[in-house]
């Protein structure tokens, strides 16, 4: 089973170093959460642009009180991007409320450093560039992220974060508001540790989540459960892949989310093991000179038009990061 290990916000809550994610197909994440629950699991990672919350709620309901109580949860969930401006997200944090039936998150994050035009769905089309989202190019971070401060005020968020922000996006929230982030949540794992920023969030306070921990498919590459090393890694460990990508990221002192529907893997990602220092470095080897970011916006479909992580690819972006 899980080491039960819990890492601390800073606003002094526990929050648990394996969660569950997710971002998973329509009419899997209810069987998939009940699962993780009834197996020891006790921090949920959701989101709005997920369209699954409702499943989750349905899960919840048969596990409290039956199983857990409300308290020994740990539940984040997301404000989307087409809900940046102070109207909208007051509305898109209520309606995550009503679809998993509970009162309050136990965080609450800005999904992306990067604001929609409200009132025309999830995903809006802008409406002359065929094949492109329409950005919200007013809205600032400093505005969503003082809208957020208001949401916290409120009683319905325990603690307020972020998602996908570098060190530039989080240091301009500081220093406009004074509030840092409880939480930063971004894409980590060997073959991209984000170094620099991993050691920001450490300096400043900020908890650190780690998503995608077993790589992604996404630009039709293996897995990093595939990988040789990590494989040859496991086989000497008796353990899985996925455990010790796990293992990895826990190695580093961050929490983690990796995402199944499968009960199997559910249960055997739950199922901590420790990296010796020569283990964690030979994963971390894959990594040397084969750099790779999976979710870059800029090359979804449809297109987000902004620069956010800087990557080569992004640098055609029109558009910057409006922080303040």
């Amino acid at each position: 089973m899980s080491f039960k290990n819990t890492l601390q916000l800073n606003t002094g809550a526990p929050i648990p170093q394996i969660g569950l994610g997710t971002c998973s197909n329509p009419n899997e994440v209810e069987n998939a959460v009940e699962i993780a629950i009834r197996n020891g699991y006790r921090h949920l990672d959701l989101a709005m642009i997920y369209q699954n919350q409702d499943e989750v709620g349905r899960a919840l309901k048969k596990v409290i009180p039956s199983v857990v109580t409300r308290e020994q949860l740990f539940i984040t969930s997301k404000l989307w991007n087409s809900s940046h401006q102070q109207g909208p997200a007051e509305a898109e944090l209520d309606e995550t409320l009503k679809q998993l039936g509970l009162t309050y998150l136990d965080l609450y994050l800005v999904h992306w450093p990067a604001a929609f035009e409200p009132g025309n769905g999830l995903r809006p089309a802008h409406p002359t560039k065929q094949g492109e989202i329409h950005l919200d190019l007013q809205t600032s971070l400093v505005d969503t992220w003082k809208t957020m401060i208001t949401l916290k005020e409120t009683g319905k968020v325990k603690a307020i974060g972020v998602s996908n922000f570098a060190i530039e996006h989080i240091q301009a929230l500081i220093d406009a508001t004074g509030v840092v982030p409880a939480a930063n949540q971004f894409e980590v794992h060997p073959l991209l540790p984000q170094d620099e920023l991993v050691a920001y969030c450490k300096r400043v306070g900020v908890h650190i989540t780690a998503y995608s921990p077993l790589g992604n498919n996404v630009l039709g590459k293996p897995m990093l459960t595939e990988n040789a090393v990590v494989k040859e890694v496991a086989e000497k460990l008796n353990a899985t892949p996925a455990q010790v990508l796990v293992a990895w990221c826990t190695h580093r002192g961050y929490s983690v989310i990796p995402k199944s529907v499968q009960e199997s893997r559910i249960i055997s990602n739950f199922q901590q093991i420790s990296l010796s220092e020569e283990d964690y470095e030979m994963v971390a080897s894959i990594g040397v000179g084969n750099f790779e970011r999976f979710n870059i916006p800029f090359r979804e479909n449809p297109k987000w038009d902004i620069n956010i992580f800087n990557e080569e690819v992004e640098k055609a972006a029109t558009f910057q990061v409006k922080m303040i």
